[in-house]
């Protein structure tokens, strides 16, 4: 500030002294002040998307204690006409402390960018090669998915369902959300791990669960739950087998299970599909995608993603990595899955399948594939070559059980002429005229709401159902036929525990002693529908051994 005139003379001081310092104004310090603030805001940014990249402990919310009977507030008369569901609230080492051990559950990387965003994923949107292959109106829809985390997806849904309660006496059903493929999962591989440890969980969620009294009072024919891995990873028949024998556990014998691949020959199994990356947030979101695949100029005749099996003796996947190799470019192209590439790169998926009219569709490690569902959410149409790939266990999402209607959407080729050479795959597919190429994938591109998961916690919207709202509502339908049939036949007496009636369908299977199982083939049985629904109904029985849950140790009273 400049001296007054009349200000008197200041003796000098000498050099470096800290009057001779220059006296800093009120407005530097005020910028100072800022610049500190913002650096401080601009931390606390970042460790906060940090911490988004990863699940947090409790991320789900938990069920309501309160006494009303909504948990997510009243809803329009009518609008839970099929029933009220009651959640469960576990104990946390049944669900949450596994996402928050999620570095721990795989043995080879974390798996806790899978868990982000309620098991959706990370969003695409931060994949730069992804934003080149789907238009950028639907890429807010798509998400770097694992195949493995439909348990916390679909607890999610049922916690913010519209019809959940928490008065268990007004319940309909009871969803159990015990995360049993993410507990088993984290003991397959470790070099330590042991049969007790891949049953410990199970078996303490089942003695917790049977002392509920809503359990007690029905023997669970109206409980059900989701199993995040194929049943295959929950039927161990023996000490050195694979997986855990948690659906074999005494309690479990009359408990619905919603699983990503089921055993068509149990009842009690449930196929649903497996999560893709593909998760519209409204109905408008599938209709501009549904637009978009169909209009989407094809250059490849078939497609197929996978890697062969060199430990395994006339792998088929091998074959059909020949076929595409020996049809060229021109008509074929391929994605080698070896090691995590494909988990890794949902880009060169995503496009392999837009770009072709049909997608190769053979057994995995198991009989069914994610690829299916990826292959068809991307409108091309499936070249099936097991039945039980798609035909036999996902009824309440794909037309199935009439040759005519499975032809609407898909092609099925016999794997037994492909491998001995007797035909091609190229001169199979070229056998189909354009009409019906089209006719097809319209019908493939028509079914995709009820293969994919929204990512809205209220659904699509719009009369639109999703996969969730798919299975909720067969859910509902069968637990209703149960409570009828209870109703003119009166309930079982005695105690109610796990009980098989076909002893046949409970097979092992066997292991490829890495992995995922390898189912063992069996001759194919063909099932009535009517009879189906009598195993379902004869299944809610009592039992006189309390032993486990197999047709050849337990002994059926009725």
């Amino acid at each position: 500030m400049p001296e007054s005139p009349t200000s008197p003379a200041k003796p000098p001081s000498p050099p470096g002294s800290p009057v001779n310092a220059a006296t800093p104004s009120a407005a530097s310090v005020l910028l100072r002040a800022a610049v500190v603030l913002l650096a401080f805001l601009a931390l606390q940014l970042v460790l906060f998307k940090s911490l988004l990249k990863f699940p947090s402990t409790r991320f789900l919310p938990a069920p309501g204690r309160c006494n009303s009977t909504w948990a997510n507030g009243p809803v329009e008369a009518g609008a839970c006409k099929a029933g009220l569901i009651y959640v469960y609230d576990l104990p946390p080492e049944f669900n949450h402390e596994l996402v928050g051990d999620c570095k721990r559950l795989w043995p080879w990387y974390s798996f806790c960018p899978y868990l982000s965003n309620g098991g959706l994923g990370r969003p695409c949107a931060t994949v730069p090669a992804f934003s080149g292959v789907v238009p950028n109106a639907s890429l807010p829809n798509w998400y770097n998915t694992d195949q493995f985390p439909v348990e916390i997806i679909i607890h999610r849904r049922i916690l913010a369902h519209r019809c959940r309660t928490t008065d268990p006496s007004l319940a309909t059903v009871f969803y159990v959300p015990f995360y049993a493929g993410l507990d088993v999962g984290s003991h397959l591989w470790g070099l330590n791990a042991t049969v007790a440890d891949r049953d410990r969980a199970g078996t303490r969620l089942l003695r917790w669960l049977t002392n509920q009294t809503s359990f007690q009072k029905s023997g669970g024919w109206d409980h059900f739950m989701t199993l995040g891995r194929i049943t295959w990873d929950f039927r161990r028949y023996s000490d050195d087998a694979w997986g855990s024998n948690f659906v074999l556990m005494p309690g479990m014998g009359n408990v619905t299970r919603l699983v990503i691949e089921s055993d068509r020959q149990d009842p009690m199994d449930v196929g649903v599909p497996y999560p893709t990356g593909f998760h519209p947030r409204a109905a408008a979101d599938v209709r501009a995608w549904q637009r978009h695949v169909l209009s989407r100029n094809r250059t490849n005749l078939f497609g197929f993603a996978g890697a062969p099996r060199y430990g395994f003796r006339n792998d088929f996947r091998d074959v059909l990595l020949d076929e595409c190799e020996d049809a060229g470019h021109a008509y074929c192209r391929s994605v080698d899955c070896r090691g995590q590439r494909c988990n890794n790169d949902t880009a060169a998926l995503t496009k392999l399948f837009l770009d072709s009219k049909f997608c190769l569709q053979p057994r995995g490690d198991s009989y069914t594939r994610r690829s299916l569902f990826d292959c068809m959410v991307a409108g091309a149409v499936p070249v099936l070559f097991w039945r039980r790939t798609a035909y036999d266990q996902y009824r309440w999402f794909l037309p199935a059980g009439q040759r005519g209607k499975e032809g609407e959407w898909s092609v099925f080729m016999d794997r037994r002429a492909l491998s001995v050479g007797n035909v091609s795959v190229l001169d199979f597919l070229q056998g189909f005229s354009e009409q019906r190429v089209r006719r097809m994938r319209e019908r493939v591109v028509e079914m995709i709401p009820r293969l994919v998961y929204s990512s809205s916690p209220h659904g699509l919207g719009d009369g639109m159902a999703d996969a969730f709202e798919v299975a909720l509502d067969g859910v509902f339908k069968r637990f209703r036929r149960r409570r009828w049939s209870i109703e003119r036949e009166g309930p079982p007496s005695g105690t109610s525990v796990a009980v098989r009636v076909n002893g046949t369908s409970l097979a092992p299977p066997t292991s490829n002693g890495r992995n995922r199982s390898v189912i063992r083939r069996r001759r194919r049985r063909h099932v009535s529908r009517d009879r189906s629904r009598r195993v379902v109904s004869s299944h809610i029985r009592s039992v006189i051994s309390q032993g486990p849950a197999s047709g050849r140790q337990n002994v059926q009273t009725s």
